[in-house]
């Protein structure tokens, strides 16, 4: 059973809970970095269907080893101020919670480190140590995230209206939009436009005032 909490605090991860896209740093391992860095940001724009350029960037993934995610976890670099804005969501009596287009290989491991309390993501298959190439399961989509939040806040026993989204891609709109307050951090320019608040500086801590 869940403990209840008085608010509930959901970001995305890329480029939000953390600097980097999770995503460009394993291609990276099948130097196909740059090609997937570019259909990366075309998703975040909203140009393109999640879903559909998520399977075709994980495909440019087949062939690397799953020993690579420790090389990946060694350059991850966590957003300033994450510590900082978790902290202070935990003494406020609330939860901090992660849903994420990235990965559970990465964040099963990055979440624990940065005190985040619940998480979601994709999974990457794999065999014999081996990615694939495809997503395992469904995939975390703009409406997965959003449905998230939901699921989460009545977990713990939030009104809707206590709850913040923070992310920066157009599949962080929905989350956004279904939150008590949405937050645009580091944000695409659709993601500006549409967010009923918008941060300047990539700086977690600056969200600190915003708690309930």
């Amino acid at each position: 059973m869940c403990v209840t909490a008085r608010f509930l605090v959901v970001l995305d991860a890329d480029s939000t809970l953390i600097r980097n896209e999770v995503i460009e740093l394993i291609a990276d391992e099948a130097g196909r970095g740059a090609e997937v860095a570019a259909a990366t940001e075309a998703a975040m724009r909203g140009e393109i269907d999640f879903a559909t350029s998520l399977r075709s960037r994980v495909e440019a993934l087949a062939g690397v080893p799953t020993s690579a995610f420790a090389r990946v976890l060694t350059r991850i670099e966590p957003t300033p101020g994450v510590t900082d804005l978790v902290a202070a969501v935990h003494e406020r009596g609330g939860v901090v919670g992660v849903v994420s287009g990235g990965f559970h290989e990465i964040l099963d491991e990055l979440a624990p480190r940065l005190g985040v309390d619940v998480w979601r993501a994709n999974r990457l298959a794999a065999a014999d140590g081996i990615l694939t190439g495809a997503v395992d399961g469904p995939i975390v989509d703009a409406q997965a995230k959003a449905d998230q939040l939901t699921a989460w806040a009545a977990e713990r026993g939030v009104d809707p209206r206590r709850t913040i989204a923070i992310g920066d891609g157009s599949n962080d709109l929905l989350m956004i939009e279904a939150a008590g307050l949405g937050i645009a951090f580091n944000a695409k320019p659709a993601v500006r436009a549409a967010a009923p608040l918008v941060t300047a500086r990539v700086d977690l801590s600056q969200l600190i005032p915003l708690l309930p």
